[in-house]
């Protein structure tokens, strides 16, 4: 396998038993989310303890990617493991890191529309990120246009996650049928 060829090995099988488990999970979890009206979902606990990790990784390269560090990290590690799933072609994990990576859309779309009201609780500062970073980029008052637009991105992402699952899950069971035993 070269590393920017296109010699990948062929995906691993998703045996159908395991794949319709999480096709479940991932189900009633948009149920969940769907549900939701805090825009903080049980999920972004972990989420907010790799954003806090990111705005002190982040810190060495400035004020205002210090800032940006926080969602930075909480994009960069699902993404990074991710990828690190898609090179040992590992279905069912590039899947869960997806789906993750997307799920963090939600609450950082509802982070950043709170940027002029700022009625969430914060951790450790007085104005949230996104207030600082819109006032700086002076587009605070499109708060809400950009957060509605994040938590929708973050939806067609794990859709899309979810549909790519199905098609593999049903792909493998098709191709089992038609093997020889």
């Amino acid at each position: 396998m070269s590393l920017f060829g296109g010699d990948f090995p062929d995906w691993k099988p998703v045996f159908r038993v395991f794949g319709i488990a999480w096709l479940v999970f991932y189900f009633l979890f948009l149920l969940y989310a769907a549900a939701d009206r805090t825009g903080f979902l049980f999920i972004d606990y972990a989420n907010l303890m790799i954003h806090e990790g990111g705005h002190f990784f982040f810190s060495w390269f400035g004020y205002t990617i210090r800032i940006l560090g926080g969602t930075l990290g909480e994009l960069i590690v699902p993404l990074l493991c991710a990828s690190f799933f898609w090179w040992k072609r590992e279905t069912i994990a590039v899947a869960f890191c997806s789906f993750w990576f997307f799920e963090n859309f939600l609450y950082i779309g509802t982070y950043m529309a709170d940027a002029r009201t700022s009625a969430l609780p914060l951790v450790g500062s007085e104005d949230s990120d996104w207030t600082i970073l819109f006032t700086q980029w002076d587009i605070l008052l499109r708060d809400q246009q950009i957060g509605h637009t994040m938590r929708v991105l973050g939806w067609l992402g794990m859709l899309a996650t979810v549909a790519w699952l199905a098609y593999r899950v049903y792909r493998d069971a098709r191709e089992n049928r038609r093997a020889p035993f």
